[in-house]
């Protein structure tokens, strides 16, 4: 008798624990009951949640807690509130990371290596080969497309070439000056000649030179950034580390797994690496470089 209470009672106590951490995974795992992950537009968004949905269905397998993407409207949703986007985690650029990171305590945690062996990229700024347009000053009064004010390639880059020329005011010298919202909005714009002069990804102008032969022919690159980390995976910092490690241990063994290596070829990748916050640190350099303000950096699209 004596026997069966203290298996009774240690049966009990082991029940009682795994309720404990699944309710608390469950508790903070996310806004209701699935783990949300953010993805920023770097295309259409319907293309977006084709890329997405096949990992967020794998992550939900592995981790054993739903898994949800949502597309976010414009790049600087993360970065401006992390929390009001009801997010866990976000597929994130690296000037938005730098920014949420800042505002938010957000940590990466893995970013996707290419079937190339790259996991960077650099923004790179270009023109029409028939524009004229070879240097700073045959910039003045024309057209620029823009990204996001929260991004590297579509916004830092254009900055800093400027003001390595001496322009400190972009909107007095060029002419008309908006944001597309899509990396590959700004290169069709420059190469449908909606726009004189635009910058973008790497990542995302070689792929469409790739698809669309016009890019290569038509298109001059004038500048480039240093390299940066590819979209990485940042989560909150307040996110239950049982949850965290799920995720990452998903993420990094996927390579590995037979069904995981048909998402990862869903997302045009070989596998997941770590990231850290120092391998940020050229962005934050390019903040220094144009002098930005700490006030500042999280109202540029106002700027």
């Amino acid at each position: 008798m004596k026997k069966r209470l203290i298996i009774f009672f240690v049966t009990l106590g082991l029940l009682a624990a795994w309720m404990w951490a699944n309710g608390d995974q469950q508790e903070t795992t996310a806004y209701g009951s699935s783990f949300v992950i953010g993805l920023s537009p770097e295309q259409n968004i319907f293309k977006e949640i084709e890329r997405y949905t096949p990992l967020a269905d794998y992550l939900t397998k592995k981790c054993g807690f739903e898994v949800r993407v949502k597309v976010l409207t414009h790049y600087g949703e993360a970065a401006e509130n992390f929390t009001r986007q009801e997010m866990d985690a976000a597929f994130i650029g690296s000037y938005s990371y730098v920014l949420a990171h800042r505002k938010f305590g957000v940590e990466p945690l893995a970013r996707a290596e290419r079937t190339n062996g790259s996991s960077v990229y650099h923004g790179l700024l270009f023109v029409r080969q028939d524009s004229g347009i070879r240097n700073v000053r045959d910039m003045k009064g024309k057209s620029f497309a823009f990204v996001d004010a929260h991004t590297l390639a579509g916004y830092l880059l254009p900055l800093v070439y400027l003001r390595t020329h001496g322009i400190r005011d972009y909107k007095a010298f060029l002419g008309e000056t908006y944001f597309t919202g899509t990396q590959e909005d700004a290169i069709y714009d420059v190469l449908n000649r909606k726009a004189d002069i635009g910058a973008a990804k790497s990542t995302v102008y070689h792929r469409l030179a790739e698809e669309d032969g016009r890019i290569e022919r038509e298109l001059k690159i004038l500048s480039r950034s240093p390299d940066v980390p590819d979209f990485a995976l940042a989560v909150r910092r307040d996110l239950n580390p049982l949850v965290r490690t799920a995720v990452a241990h998903a993420l990094l063994k996927m390579d590995v797994d037979p069904e995981g290596k048909e998402v990862l070829k869903s997302l045009g990748a070989r596998r997941f690496i770590p990231t850290t916050d120092k391998e940020y640190e050229p962005v934050r350099a390019y903040e220094r470089q144009l002098g930005l303000k700490a006030e500042k950096r999280d109202r540029l699209r106002e700027q």
